[in-house]
C-alpha cells in the first residue's frame, strides 16, 4: 500500500479531486501555500495499492497543468536617490510535486452508527504487502 501526496496549484485542485472521485479513490484536501511566489496550494493526499500508483499519476498529469506568469522581482538594496524601475520576469508556475510514501499500517475507524449497518467487520485494519 502507498499513499500519494501531491501538491498542487489550488487552480487544478477541484478537477484532480473530481478526477479521483470519478475513478473510485478517496482524498484528502489540505489547503496551504508557499513556494518561490507564496502562491495558494492544495496538498492531496490518497492512500491506494501499489497497482493503482500509474493510474493516480496519469490523473495528477491530466489535471494539473503549468502556467506562465510574470512577476516583479524584489527590490534591491539601494542608496538614496537611487531609481529602479523593475521588469517583469516569466516564472513557470502549476503542476505537481507528488511523493509516494510505503504504508506500514492502514486503519479505517469507521462510527458507531455506520458500523451498526455494516456488521462486525465495521473498523478494518490491515498490514501493508510487499514493498
Amino acid at each position: 500500500m502507498k499513499l500519494v501526496v501531491a501538491v498542487v496549484q489550488g487552480k487544478d485542485a477541484e478537477a484532480l479531486l473530481n478526477a479521483l472521485r470519478e475513478n473510485g479513490y478517496r482524498a484528502t484536501q489540505i489547503n496551504s501555500s508557499g513556494g518561490f511566489l507564496r502562491e495558494n496550494n492544495v496538498t492531496v493526499m490518497t492512500g491506494i495499492n501499489d497497482t493503482q500508483v500509474p493510474d493516480v499519476y496519469r490523473l495528477i498529469r491530466e489535471n494539473c497543468y503549468t502556467r506562465t506568469q510574470y512577476v516583479n522581482p524584489l527590490l534591491p538594496i539601494m542608496e538614496p536617490g537611487e531609481f529602479y524601475m523593475p521588469s517583469p520576469v516569466e516564472v513557470q508556475v502549476g503542476g505537481a510535486t507528488v511523493f509516494v510514501l510505503p504504508v506500514v499500517r492502514y486503519e479505517r475507524i469507521v462510527p458507531p452508527a455506520a458500523a451498526a449497518g455494516a456488521g462486525a467487520g465495521a473498523a478494518s485494519a490491515g498490514e501493508s504487502q510487499g514493498g
